[in-house]
């Protein structure tokens, strides 16, 4: 007997290996044949919920894996490149998109997967067009995927001989929860809703499981494979977090509902598949599909009750970012000279955040307080998004009949723009100096943290008079901010020859000599650019 169980172990655990390489190595493959089309699908189609859940679908359905996908959408989320709204429709998405594979499962193919694989290599490895080898590895990945079902198979069919199999098949069948936290725990040992639903479709005929069985087990998958979220947002931003936890939420409701409607859904799958004359196998693959169609259409509606909840139970510690304009709108493009004023308004919102990109990124390099890199990371990605849209939004402005005086507010403005972004180029490019010197450990004498502290001063107030300038449309302002960055000219003129003293003496190194001179030119350039922004409010362009 301890033999036949180390053989069913070994079956099964080397049938499961082939069968998730197969999975992961045929996603890779369409992955890599799809290139980047498959991100510009996540960020161009997410404009409500709706596209978002088909662009889920489509995503998921391509790369197999609704894992990725979701992690996908918890990084664009992180990354500010997607709101949790969008985010949430992305997922619901991705979980219509992951049945595929139940499908694909459910089709017997497990006899001509030798022959897949022989194709697959061919394919692979006797041809060198990279297009070629793609195809050849979603081939291969595909015949991997049923020989790795069928090696699970043989190691599965003497369970039905096993008490224990039969003790635990008959609490399932008694309590359903059991059921829900048996598939749950297995998915989150697997890491693979995709892996336990193809060994659920393989139970449902080898020892021949009845739905009673098998569907609180598929409900507890879809719960499990939410786990793969939670560990991309670990370290993430809030807004990330709250995308992961919408992921649990969405398929735990989901999987309250279908308990409460059970013995309908039950009956449901069984006319399903008596209609269609299908296997076992199928008959978990309708189910699940119906699970996740049915879920997504139920909870489409009350996306934002989903996004208000999670919100509610991870709250934002400090400033939220929001990553959307707030200003502008196309509606005001028939009144240019209001269009413009909105313009401004969120142009004002754009410089803000880049001066306090510079606040957070000299603290962290003063100070190695690493939340701060985080919050300049986030700043930066928001800058640039407003950096694109308000751009597009006055372009759009200059097509409409300007007055001279507006034509001359707009191209300030287009100017402006470029100069506070790069703004925050250069506090990034400070962050960067800053985790340089971190990690390698680059210590700065007193008196250069001092003089960095000075500099640092002294840019801010060029930054805040300036933007005060543009605020106010304030000459006498402007004119101070231009002062200012005279000072900070002559600043960092000064600074670089006591630092080489300082070298030269050998109270600093040569590696942390080179990190103070680059934070110093980023400061005189920063500078820079705020004051090519006061010049535009002086009409100095």
């Amino acid at each position: 007997m301890e033999l036949s169980t180390q053989a069913i172990l070994f079956q099964f655990l080397g049938g499961l290996g082939i069968f998730l390489f197969g999975i992961k190595f045929m996603g890779d493959g369409l992955q890599q044949g799809a290139g980047d089309r498959l991100r510009t699908v996540l960020e161009k189609m997410t404009s409500n919920p709706i596209r978002g859940v088909l662009a889920g679908v489509i995503v998921t359905g391509l790369i197999q894996s609704s894992s990725a996908t979701t992690v996908m959408a918890v990084g664009f989320v992180n990354a500010g490149l997607m709101t949790l709204r969008q985010a949430i429709g992305v997922i619901m998405g991705a979980n219509i998109g992951t049945t595929m594979t139940a499908f694909i499962i459910g089709i017997k193919l497990e006899r001509y997967s030798l022959p897949i694989i022989a194709l697959g290599a061919i394919l692979l490895f006797f041809f060198k067009k990279r297009k070629i080898q793609n195809f050849g590895q979603i081939i291969f990945g595909f015949g991997m995927l049923f020989f790795g079902l069928q090696t699970m198979g043989e190691g599965l069919k003497p369970l039905k001989d096993l008490a224990f199999f039969h003790e635990l098949i008959a609490n399932i069948g008694d309590n359903r929860l059991f059921g829900v936290f048996v598939g749950t725990l297995f998915t989150l040992v697997v890491q693979s809703s995709s892996a336990t639903i193809g060994i659920l479709q393989q139970l449902a005929v080898d020892p021949g499981l009845d739905l009673n069985v098998t569907l609180p087990v598929l409900f507890g998958d879809n719960i499990g494979t939410t786990i793969t979220a939670i560990l991309a947002a670990i370290g993430a931003s809030v807004a990330a977090k709250r995308a992961a936890l919408s992921h649990v939420v969405f398929n735990i409701v989901g999987t309250v509902i279908f308990l409460i409607i059970f013995p309908f859904y039950r009956d449901a799958v069984a006319w399903l598949g008596a209609t269609t004359g299908v296997d076992a196998r199928m008959q978990i693959a309708y189910a699940h599909g119906l699970f996740n169609i049915s879920n997504t259409l139920i909870q489409l509606p009350f996306v934002s009750v989903l996004a208000y909840i999670v919100t509610k139970a991870i709250p934002q510690r400090g400033e939220e970012l929001e990553y959307t304009v707030k200003y502008i709108d196309k509606r005001f493009l028939s009144n240019p000279a209001v269009a413009i004023g909105q313009a401004e308004k969120e142009l004002q919102r754009m410089a803000n955040f880049s001066r306090k990109m510079l606040d957070e990124s000299t603290e962290y390099f003063i100070t190695g307080d690493q939340k701060l890199s985080e919050k300049v990371r986030s700043r930066e990605n928001l800058v640039d998004m407003l950096e694109e849209k308000i751009t597009d939004y006055l372009a759009l402005v200059g097509q409409q009949s300007l007055s001279t005086e507006a034509s001359e507010r707009l191209t300030a403005l287009m100017h402006a723009i470029k100069d506070i972004e790069r703004m925050g180029d250069h506090a990034m490019n400070i962050v960067e100096l800053g985790e340089y010197r971190y990690n390698h450990h680059l210590k700065l004498s007193d008196h250069a943290i001092n003089e960095l502290n000075e500099m640092i001063t002294v840019t801010r107030e060029t930054i805040n008079t300036a933007i005060a300038a543009l605020e106010n449309d304030d000459k006498a302002l402007a004119k101070q901010a231009v002062q200012f960055e005279d000072k900070v000219d002559k600043m960092e003129r000064r600074f670089r020859k006591s630092h080489l003293h300082r070298v030269n003496s050998g109270d600093c190194t040569g590696a942390s000599g080179v990190v103070f001179l680059d934070t110093l030119s980023n400061l005189e350039r920063i500078s820079d650019h705020a004051t090519n922004i006061a010049e535009y409010v002086l009409g100095d362009l």
